[in-house]
């Protein structure tokens, strides 16, 4: 694999510890959802594959890589609620607001973007939560000076696994799909790049082992801080990666 000319990040998993930030931040959202009703709250957490006495999330939930327009419909059955844009816009408002108040990130994310933007290296996040929320983070962790675009899933392009926040990332830097490095923990970041034409990158940092599919990426590295050091060397002297 070639050093790539742009970067797009995938955000939780990759740049966000998803279990300190999402765990808690999900078990308040579900609470505030169904308010007194325990057995609502019960069918929520389960449908969530989610264990509430630890704050987490099973491998299998449908939250670690899914938008809330792709879990939603689940959960507006159990609340007795019509699945639509009001309902996904106040899940997606909940989540900013627990999302905001659990922020952890991996590591020391706005030291390694800084470092690749001081390259020249166009940076972007794609991720399945929504526009706002992403932006609010990522200003939050000190992001937003180094990125040159922010999508999520309501942003017009699509949801990964379809290419279309690649495809947005390519126009708008002018650079060949094949020239973008996508750097996720789900194989959903594994597919959209696959779909785009872009390269594929891996982290193990994420909540759910990426061994089964590690295999079909173009490569696989711990942190978005060993990424950096492979694209940029020890002294910050750019290096191919084979």
């Amino acid at each position: 694999m070639n050093a790539p000319r742009a970067i797009l990040f995938d955000k939780d998993g990759t740049l966000v510890d998803f279990d300190h930030t999402w765990g808690p931040a999900a078990g308040a959202v579900m609470r505030r959802l169904a308010g007194d009703e325990g057995v609502t709250l019960e069918r929520l957490f389960h449908a969530s594959h989610y264990i509430a006495d630890e704050r987490r999330f099973l491998q299998t939930s449908p939250l670690i890589a899914g938008s809330s327009r792709q879990y939603g419909p689940a959960w507006a059955e159990i609340l007795a609620r019509v699945a639509d844009t009001a309902f996904y816009h106040q899940v997606d408002l909940l989540f900013c607001e627990e999302g905001e108040r659990f922020l952890t990130p991996i590591g020391r994310p706005a030291e390694t973007l800084a470092r690749l933007h001081a390259f020249g290296l166009p940076l972007g996040i794609a991720t399945n939560d929504a526009e706002p929320n992403a932006r609010l983070q990522a200003d939050r962790l000190g992001l937003s000076p180094y990125l040159s675009a922010v999508y999520g899933h309501d942003s017009g392009y699509g949801s990964k696994p379809a290419p279309g926040m690649v495809q947005a990332f390519a126009a708008l830097t002018g650079l060949p799909a094949s020239a973008i490095a996508l750097v996720g923990d789900t194989r959903h970041d594994l597919e959209t790049a696959r779909a785009a034409g872009a390269m594929a990158v891996l982290v193990r940092c994420g909540p759910a082992p990426v061994d089964d599919f590690a295999h079909e990426a173009d490569l696989v590295v711990d942190t978005v801080e060993e990424l950096a050091t492979l694209i940029l060397g020890p002294a910050g002297a750019q290096v191919a990666m084979v």
